[in-house]
C-alpha cells in the first residue's frame, strides 16, 4: 500500500522522511532541505502526498502528486453550468 510521506524532526538530531503509520524513519539527514527532497521524490514516484513538518511538529506545508481531490471553486461552478 503506498503511503503519504512526512518530513519530521528526528528526536536524536536532524530530519527525516517516514511514510504515514511507520515508526522508522525511511531515511535520516542533517538538513530539513535535503529531507524534504528525498521526501518529495518518493511522493511523486508513488503518487501520495508530501507533509512537511516544523519544528514543533505542525504541519507548515503539503504538496500533492497523486489523486489530489481538492478543486477550485471556479472549476467546480464552471463545471456543475456545464452538467446541469
Amino acid at each position: 500500500m503506498l503511503k503519504n510521506q512526512h518530513v519530521v524532526t528526528n528526536p536524536d538530531g536532524g530530519w527525516g522522511v517516514k511514510g504515514s503509520g511507520n515508526d522508522k524513519f525511511t531515511k535520516l539527514f542533517d538538513r530539513k532541505s535535503d529531507s524534504v527532497d528525498y521526501g518529495r521524490e518518493i511522493a511523486r514516484n508513488q503518487k501520495t502526498e508530501l507533509f512537511i513538518h516544523g519544528i514543533d511538529v505542525q504541519i507548515q506545508s503539503r504538496d500533492s502528486y497523486g489523486n489530489d481531490t481538492y478543486q477550485p471553486k471556479e472549476l467546480i461552478l464552471k463545471h456543475n453550468l456545464y452538467y446541469k
